[in-house]
């Protein structure tokens, strides 16, 4: 149950951040098998991506 609502909350967020919600969980799941440091696990955080895909970094 808690894993369905985690995963309904990211699906939400990435919306209200005009984020496509499967696009970018495929390539949150796909960059993941590559983070080595924290630094670039903290670029897969959604505020992160959504600044990314904003233009604002």
């Amino acid at each position: 149950m808690k894993s369905s609502a985690s995963l309904c909350s990211l699906i939400e967020m990435a919306k209200a951040n005009a984020l496509e919600p499967h696009a970018y969980l495929r390539e949150v799941f796909v960059r993941l098998l590559q983070v080595k440091t924290l630094v670039e696990m903290e670029q897969l955080l959604l505020w992160r991506a959504a600044a990314v895909s904003a233009g604002t970094i």
